[in-house]
């Protein structure tokens, strides 16, 4: 089993990603946990259970199911990556007779154990992590000794939850196993087919459908907000995820013609030119470069504008000076952990764009060999494939900020609703700032090493890749 999937996905390494992110995904899940189980105690000793013990299951179940959406998404693009960029050995397999549905079992598989081994470790070292912070607080006096679990019973069903995406992520991402055909072993064909007429429709209808019904999720989770229903954070949460699915769903509708645009603005130079096409010329690699990261920027930018909405909002209740001090002093901290918790979310997606771009350059090994062999110099190779990132990560940023200016402030309106006045909505100035000099490093970690190895092979040796 474990020699076909090798066979399809070629080394192990290429799904290093995959066992990156159920790593993270398992170390956050277990770290949260550890953490609520520390703040249940605390609330028990102080004669307060019922409605922290809610507030906390409500809180790290959202955030935990953030993380598991956010990692099933980056493994769909990484599974979906590599098999793009090996879509002839594929067709080869497909030619010497074997059957496209046990290849693409035997992807699922190997991605699923691959999975499996990143989140055992993710959750073990989380909670080893989390006892080991629990122990130095205690022994410090910054919390009071008491019955605390070394081990939270939710982890193993977080560890499954993320197991089990990761198959389902697996399987969604391997579609492009059953597309390759024996035919294509002897072309020199490696990209894609575009998408059918029918598959086109068909995913506009699907998309349309995804966010229309979450606009209309949204929309009641507001109305909800205006009836002081406690529901409607729950509400919003469903219906960012359904339109942010419906978003992912039609991403390479929309997607490539937004990285077209930003690509007009990397420059007329020969480098600049060949990144502005590579950028674009395979829509559903722009797409799978370009969501993962969306979604990252869009998690930060909805909690960082959701608190900020919150904070404008409290400014205008009936309060005393000394109760609007408190009252903000309250949402500016709870505002700092809840964007902490979620960057965990982002840097999964980050993960994903560098190794998404990573294996991209790779897989264009030979492309890179031809224009070195045309004149290109080792500087204009590396800063072409720095301008292609830079026109995927800006629009990345620039769209994750609108969708999350949006959710959040329909988040604070479904929380505070009916406690304000008209509509309010919240720009971080400060954390958008934050986002755009991670959206500069980031560029420069997922531009750097792929380059560092594309000049590295001699353009003779470059060319005679496959």
């Amino acid at each position: 089993m474990s020699s076909r999937s090798d066979l399809v996905l070629g080394a192990r390494r290429e799904l290093g990603t995959v066992a990156l992110v159920a790593g993270l995904c398992g170390f956050y899940a277990s770290a949260l946990l550890v953490a609520s189980d520390i703040l249940r105690v605390n609330s028990r000793a102080a004669g307060d259970i019922s409605a922290v013990g809610v507030v906390l299951g409500v809180v790290s179940s959202v955030f935990i199911a953030v993380a598991v959406y956010v990692a099933a998404v980056v493994i769909v693009n990484g599974v979906d990556t590599v098999i793009a960029g090996r879509l002839r050995q594929i067709a080869l397999l497909r030619l010497l007779g074997a059957d496209a549905r046990s290849l693409r079992r035997s992807v699922v598989r190997g991605t699923t154990v691959v999975a499996s081994t990143g989140v055992a470790v993710g959750v073990l070292t989380g909670v080893l992590a989390g006892d080991v912070t629990r122990v130095v607080l205690v022994a410090r006096d910054r919390l009071p000794d008491g019955d605390y679990p070394w081990f939270p019973l939710l982890a193993l069903p977080a560890a499954l939850v993320v197991a089990l995406a990761a198959a389902g992520a697996a399987w969604v991402g391997s579609r492009a196993v059953l597309r390759a055909t024996p035919a294509q072993a002897l072309s020199t064909a490696s990209v894609p087919a575009p998408d059918s007429p029918r598959t086109s429709r068909l995913r506009r209808v699907v998309t349309a459908a995804l966010v229309g019904s979450g606009a209309l999720i949204l929309v009641g989770a507001a109305a909800l907000g205006e009836a002081a229903n406690a529901v409607g954070f729950l509400v919003a949460a469903l219906g960012a995820m359904v339109s942010g699915t419906g978003v992912l769903v039609g991403a390479r509708l929309v997607v490539p013609r937004l990285v077209s645009v930003s690509s007009r603005l990397l420059g007329t130079d020969p480098p600049s030119k060949v990144a502005a096409r590579n950028a674009v010329r395979d829509p559903g690699r722009t797409t799978r470069s370009t969501m993962g990261l969306v979604i990252g920027v869009t998690l930060v930018t909805t909690f960082a504008a959701g608190f900020a909405a919150l904070r404008t909002a409290a400014g205008t209740w009936d309060q005393t000076a000394a109760q609007a001090a408190q009252t903000d002093d309250i949402l500016r901290n709870i505002s700092v952990i809840m964007i902490c918790l979620v960057v965990v979310s982002s840097a999964i997606a980050a993960v994903g764009f560098v190794s998404t771009m990573s294996l991209g350059v790779i897989q264009r090994t030979r492309e890179i060999g031809l224009l070195r062999a045309l004149g290109f110099t080792s500087r204009q190779v590396r800063t072409m494939i720095t301008k292609e990132s830079v026109a995927l990560s800006a629009t990345a940023v620039t769209f994750g900020i609108g969708l999350g200016l949006f959710y959040g402030a329909l988040g604070a309106q479904s929380l505070v609703g009916f406690q304000t006045d008209g509509f309010v909505w919240g720009v971080p100035g400060l954390v958008l700032a934050a986002i755009a000099a991670a959206g500069v490093l980031l560029v420069l970690a997922a531009s750097w090493v792929p380059s560092s190895r594309a000049v590295a092979i001699a353009p003779v040796d470059a060319l005679r890749a496959d």
